[in-house]
């Protein structure tokens, strides 16, 4: 049984349902996220989503009185055919009259509920399952990555570190141990002192009592000006001591063939996957350098908005990717200090010329990568044809001898944006093992 909170939500209570509501519809979420892949545009990939869920997913239990059996009384406007004390028969099939669901578009029966996800809903759902395998060399390095962490409080430090809390605590402590007089001690006194003063017909006890009084403020005040309210023995400053952090540090690599026999349909299947890689290694990684490198029969190393919008075109060298992809690392990211991975997109199209040199570049690329993950991207009307392997292309017949002796090397193809997602969570699914 499920006790539903019917009261009028207090402050941040609808994002709490919110999020039991989207564990509940995980499922039907996710496969809408799916879905959305391929209907998107490219530049809308990571934009909310509206998620139809067929509402007998969601509906919850309650107890109610059951259509069928018992006595009930009912009153029926307008009837002519029965009377007090008959017994009305029972509907066929057990329906009951009302309901109008056999009327619904989607053959379910069913009304949908329509929910919104924020971006960040959806990009949570979309790569919640997915990680870079073997995310495990670290480096320590001498002049950084160290943090600092809380290590207590101390006696001397900087002023922007002194702890209020603590200090006022310690001059409490040492006022109360001291027996520095109070303030209002000090102004009730002061007040005894003034009426008995005031007053010209004091007896002699009364006196005395002056005497004392006038003895015991000027002891007082003695010590209220020995005594401080705060020493500099109080002070207690905030301790932070830097600690060694292990630094995982990775660097993608993304490979993009935009040579003249990419039509923009296979750009396109590339452009997106390549986005949703970026979207992904953005949102799950903190510290992680993505290098892009397009290529024709030449190769060059571009940023972001070049990547992804440029138009050139040109022949087709793979070895010239490779080549650079090589200089970079040589140049910036040393393999004994970084966690290297690369994702390379092509149609499959290469000189013969170039073979011998592909596979000789890959073939030393391999040990130094974490990852090497090859998406070939191909015409949807040609699904018939690549699906053989006895049909494959140039790239794909090269780099097969490379997946079988190089377990962190992975191939897959792409022929429709509906393949998109399924090979991107094939590729970087959690719990994949390179070797």
């Amino acid at each position: 049984m499920n006790i539903i909170d019917r009261r009028p939500n207090p402050k941040g209570k609808s994002h709490t349902n919110r999020q039991r509501f989207i564990r509940v519809a995980k499922e039907t979420i996710r496969e809408a996220v799916k879905r959305s892949i391929k209907d998107r545009a490219l530049g809308d990939v990571d934009s909310k989503e509206v998620v139809d869920i067929p509402m007998k997913r969601i509906n919850e239990p309650r107890f109610h009185h059951s259509a069928q059996g018992g006595e009930r009384d009912h009153v029926l406007p307008g009837n002519k055919e029965y009377v007090a004390g008959d017994a009305l028969p029972k509907p066929r099939g057990g329906g009951g009259g009302g309901g109008g669901r056999e009327g619904s578009p989607d053959g379910e029966g069913e009304d949908s509920f329509q929910f919104t996800l924020s971006r960040e809903e959806y990009l949570d759902v979309l790569f919640e399952e997915l990680e870079l395998p073997d995310m495990a060399k670290t480096h320590l390095k001498e002049t950084m990555g160290f943090r600092t962490t809380r290590a207590g409080f101390s006696a001397t430090g900087a002023p922007n570190n002194l702890s209020l809390l603590r200090t006022m605590r310690k001059s409490f402590a040492r006022r109360i141990s001291l027996g520095r007089p109070k303030l209002a001690e000090m102004a009730a006194m002061d007040s005894a002192i003034a009426g008995l003063a005031d007053r010209s017909d004091r007896s002699p006890e009364e006196e005395d009592n002056l005497i004392e009084l006038r003895a015991e403020r000027e002891n007082k005040v003695r010590r209220l000006k020995r005594i401080a309210y705060i020493d500099p023995v109080d002070l207690r400053y905030n301790r932070f001591e830097p600690t060694p952090k292990p630094m995982a540090q990775a660097v993608m690599f993304c490979l993009m063939d935009v040579s003249g026999s990419m039509t923009e349909q296979m750009k396109d299947l590339a452009k997106r996957f390549f986005l949703l890689l970026h979207l992904f290694l953005s949102r799950k990684y903190e510290k992680i350098e993505v290098v892009f490198i397009r290529h024709t029969s030449e190769a060059r190393e571009v940023d972001e908005e070049t990547f992804f919008r440029s138009r050139e075109t040109g022949g087709t060298v793979v070895s010239t990717a490779l080549a650079e992809m090589q200089r970079v690392i040589t140049e910036r990211y040393p393999p004994e200090d970084w966690n290297i991975y690369a994702a390379q997109a092509s149609d499959g199209d290469n000189f013969s010329s170039d073979r011998a040199a592909c596979l000789r570049l890959l073939d030393q690329l391999l040990p130094l990568c974490q990852y090497f993950a090859y998406i070939e991207v191909l015409d949807e009307q040609a699904v018939d044809i690549f699906r053989d392997d006895n049909n494959a292309s140039v790239l794909w017949r090269d780099y097969k001898t490379a997946l079988e002796s190089h377990a962190n090397f992975a191939m897959k193809r792409v022929f429709s944006k509906a393949d998109i997602f399924p090979v991107f969570h094939q590729l970087f699914a959690k719990g994949r093992k390179a070797a």
